[in-house]
């Protein structure tokens, strides 16, 4: 069944990887991202692949730009059914360098502008008794990473929404998932190994039992997944995409 699916942060990366796995389970799917310019390729990409898109340029921590976003969605493909919130920045500062202007755009991106994203679209779930949740946080949020404070708490707070809403919205026919990923090979990691930041594939690849990185492919697969009728009995976990590197 086709339904209407929302991806922030689609245009690149996991983002963009899960706005193809769910257009070719014939999803109607917009591509929501910062980057306006590269949400309209993706969404011509996915069209030429036979499936009906849309981009829309947005901001997720301005909450204006989130539901005049999610008015176009609902003019062009219809009521919000999936929502799946990948945007997200992230960064290296040690603790005590931690700004509180860094700290607080870390939080209002990737916390604060994945309440946005939820609160607007529930709305659709819930007159359809419908929807599919699934959150994007982190590895980082379980395990704690060094010289990333800021970004390992935005993805906690990201948890602990995820889990919170599954228990409040799983009468109304809505699930509500996370997968928090480990070492994936992204643009942002590719930027983050120049800055040096971020040590080489094969030295990240040794570090998971599978002996390799994740890729935007083995993410979207599980959202996929739990975005799925298949997933109806699935809510409120934390789903390791991993390769083992968290148990």
């Amino acid at each position: 069944m086709s339904r209407v699916a929302v991806a922030t942060g689609g245009a690149s990366g996991m983002g963009f990887s899960i706005c193809r796995h769910l257009a070719d389970r014939g999803h109607r799917v917009a591509v929501l991202d910062l980057n306006g310019d590269a949400a309209q390729r993706a969404a011509e990409e996915l069209h030429a692949r036979g499936a009906q898109a849309m981009a829309c340029a947005v901001d997720v921590s301005d909450r204006k730009a989130v539901d005049e976003a999610l008015g176009r969605v609902r003019s062009e493909l219809g009521p919000v059914e999936i929502m799946v919130t990948s945007a997200g920045i992230s960064g290296f500062v040690t603790f005590t360098d931690i700004t509180l202007e860094a700290w607080n755009r870390m939080i209002a991106v990737n916390l604060t502008g994945t309440f946005h994203c939820l609160q607007a679209a529930i709305p659709d779930m819930l007159a359809a008794r419908w929807g599919r949740i699934v959150t994007i946080a982190s590895s980082s949020a379980q395990t704690g990473a060094p010289r990333m404070a800021h970004y390992a708490s935005s993805k906690g707070g990201v948890i602990a929404l995820t889990r919170a809403l599954a228990r409040e919205y799983a009468p109304f026919g809505i699930t509500v998932n996370t997968i928090p990923p480990c070492s994936v090979d992204t643009p942002m990691s590719q930027h983050f190994q120049a800055t040096g930041d971020l040590p080489r594939n094969e030295i990240l690849a040794s570090r998971i039992p599978v002996g390799r990185l994740g890729t935007g492919d083995d993410i979207a697969a599980a959202c996929a997944f739990l975005c799925s009728e298949e997933a109806s009995y699935i809510t409120g976990q934390v789903i390791g995409v991993n390769g083992g590197a968290v148990p």
